[in-house]
């Protein structure tokens, strides 16, 4: 089995970009693919869920204000009925006050009675308005309260909806947004796996480096485009008994091959070959008696999906079935022990470290 190096790269800025969103959730690349196609019916199901919550609410509401509203009144009536009974005893009480017949004593003794008697009766509405007061001041903040929001359900019934499922909404949004932006990538990953898996196949003859990345201090300047080349990213690295093999994988559409406005794939492996190549300039093989012996480059697209008809200079265009054939087609040039010396000196020249990545392709 073929040798792998490092994660594929659009995996990698996948679960990059998620992180940086704040979304931990997802394990796998189908479980996103599930939620963009899910987006829409997702979105509905969170507002029918909310709306129902609404009008839930506003049927309590309806069965509680009444309930809310007698007991008030009854609070009031049983305070009602116990001040009548107290004044009731008080009255009782001054008409005992002043018998035939006494002595002044008595008289006086009756009178300051009296006065006590008669301030407990004239108190008596004041204490009673009070604790009227105090008993069903927050019984009547909650039903004005509970009024309100029934009043707004009740005229108002989508903007609740609105309201209440706005913050669910939003964090849909968020990760859909989110999801959306990486789509490319999503698609992209598909392909790399299964351009990782057919090649994985390969005798431990052949090394595989995924997500190859190198910058460039100076800039690279590649003269007949006029270009400086700051770093460079390539899908994957073949290093084989018969050279060096540069991939690049297009996990396009027939509609995206006919997009003039996206990158060609073309010029994109031949600015990553120039850079492949002189990275490679550094690597010391054993000398040939005759020179410096030369490491063979070849420039491939891999399409997963309907390749493109044309041939293009420099490049060979290739489905993913017939990638490995190609490959394997060519005669060694290098023993076991100098491929992984050419791999070994690639790997020390990558950014990219074989960092182990959360998200499945399947």
């Amino acid at each position: 089995m073929c040798i792998v190096y490092n994660t594929i790269g659009a995996l990698s800025h996948i679960e990059a970009h998620l992180a940086k969103n704040n979304i931990d959730e997802f394990n796998s690349i189908p479980e996103l693919i599930k939620y963009e196609k899910d987006y829409t019916f997702l979105k509905e199901q969170i507002i029918l869920k909310h709306r129902d919550k609404v009008r839930n609410e506003k049927q309590v509401l309806e069965e509680e204000i009444p309930l809310l509203t007698e007991e008030i009144l009854n609070n009031k009536l049983e305070l009602n009925q116990k001040l009548e009974q107290k004044l009731s005893t008080l009255n009782a009480e001054v008409e005992k006050l002043f018998l035939p017949n006494s002595n002044i004593s008595t008289i006086l003794k009756d009178l300051f009675l009296n006065s006590i008697v008669w301030s407990k009766i004239w108190s008596a509405p004041i204490l009673t308005r009070f604790n009227l007061f105090l008993s069903t001041r927050k019984l009547n903040k909650i039903l004005k309260q509970k009024n309100s929001v029934y009043e707004f359900l009740k005229y108002n019934l989508e903007e609740a909806v609105n309201q209440s499922s706005s913050s669910e909404l939003q964090n849909i949004v968020r990760k859909g947004t989110a999801i959306k932006e990486i789509n490319n990538f999503i698609y992209g990953a598909i392909g790399e796996h299964k351009v990782t898996e057919a090649l994985s196949k390969l005798s431990n003859d052949y090394i595989l480096i995924n997500d190859f990345t190198c910058s460039f201090q100076p800039a690279l300047f590649r003269s007949n485009q006029n270009d400086y080349i700051k770093s460079v990213q390539i899908d994957h690295i073949v290093i084989a008994p018969s050279g060096v093999f540069l991939i690049e994988t297009k996990n396009w559409s027939e509609n995206s091959m006919k997009n003039k406005e996206l990158r060609s794939p073309v010029q994109q492996v031949l600015r990553a070959n120039f850079a492949l190549f002189k990275i490679l300039e550094g690597n010391t093989l054993n000398n040939h008696n005759w020179g410096h012996r030369k490491i063979p480059v070849k420039n491939i697209i891999t399409f997963i999906n309907q390749k493109p008809t044309e041939e293009f200079q420099f490049v060979k265009i290739l489905s993913l079935n017939e990638l490995v054939n190609y490959i394997t087609y060519f005669p060694p040039c290098f023993s076991k022990e100098e491929v992984q010396k050419i791999a070994d000196y690639l790997l020390r020249n990558c950014d990219t470290k074989n960092n182990y990545c959360k998200l499945r392709i399947d």
